[in-house]
């Protein structure tokens, strides 16, 4: 891996990466407001990078045909932004995204399912701190502890926030199995994930009228000019993580990578659109936490 001399740029490389993905809530939010459901509006802004992608070479889809795990791949990453994009389209925007950095806790499951990699004391820990968060922002709102229960998803929005995190260190661990592969390769299969997976979910959901998806509007200048400006944030927010993560550590990104959570919930709590109170504020802080020493440990 090639290290910059100045970790000045790779690093605003890595943060603008983080503002976009922050900030990606919004223009899921405005397409819903026109009539385009977030599953739909995930398939249109994957398919343009897709169509750019295969207009600029094919070779790497060869890949496919002899490596199972870029399937595993494209499954788990189209399954990431799938749920993701559809829980903060729908759900308070600072809860879904606090429940989806429980990725530490997937991590180290499947790491040890996976890879083999048996989970250190400090492993354990970190998934305590992130599951002891989770518990706090999971109960009632006002409760107090003698009214606490066991922190089950209470709405779609919470199961598909769960679930994204989970398909996302997926996402990781498979990352880490097909490094030896071309990174064309493993953007392509990522890539495609998005458009298969969010094209099946929400032709599946339509057709059995369930979950309230509803069919791709009328075509109309709004709705459409928003999805190309939200598929060209996309490929900058790629452009600058593939940068940024050829000059950087692993722990160094990390790091970085948390000023998602902080841009997410700023933006929402500023606009209106999710609700920061003290037991989310200590719930999620516990979560970062377990997060936090998990890019320090990788270090």
């Amino acid at each position: 891996m090639r290290r910059s001399s100045s970790p000045l740029l790779p690093s605003l490389a890595i943060a603008l990466n983080a503002l976009i993905w922050g900030l990606s809530w919004w223009p899921l939010h405005q397409l819903q407001a026109r009539g385009l459901h977030p599953l739909w509006a995930t398939v249109l802004m994957y398919c343009v990078p897709v169509l750019a992608m295969l207009a600029w070479r094919r070779w790497p889809l060869q890949w496919l045909r002899t490596r199972a795990d870029l399937w595993w791949l494209m499954l788990a990453a189209g399954l990431t932004n799938t749920c993701f994009n559809w829980a903060v389209t729908i759900g308070d925007v600072i809860r879904v995204v606090i429940l989806f950095y429980l990725m530490p806790v997937w991590a180290v499951l499947l790491a040890w399912w996976w890879l083999g990699e048996k989970p250190t004391l400090m492993a354990a820990l970190r998934v305590v701190v992130a599951l002891a968060g989770v518990s706090l922002v999971m109960q009632p709102e006002g409760a107090d502890w003698t009214q606490w229960r066991f922190p089950l998803p209470s709405s779609l929005a919470d199961v598909l926030a769960v679930l994204g995190g989970l398909f996302f260190a997926a996402t990781n661990v498979l990352l880490n199995r097909t490094a030896d592969t071309p990174p064309e390769s493993r953007v392509y299969a990522m890539f495609i994930g998005g458009v298969v997976l969010g094209t099946a979910t929400a032709a599946g959901a339509l057709s059995a009228g369930l979950l309230g998806v509803t069919p791709i509007p009328p075509l109309a200048f709004g709705w459409a000019a928003l999805v190309v400006v939200f598929s060209l944030g996309f490929i900058v927010s790629n452009v600058a993580l593939q940068y940024g993560s050829a000059r950087l550590s692993a722990h160094t990104m990390s790091l970085i990578m948390l000023l998602e959570v902080l841009f997410a919930a700023v933006s929402a709590a500023a606009l209106g659109t999710a609700q920061l109170n003290m037991q989310v504020l200590v719930g999620g802080t516990l979560v970062m936490s377990a997060a936090l020493m998990a890019a320090i440990s990788s270090h």
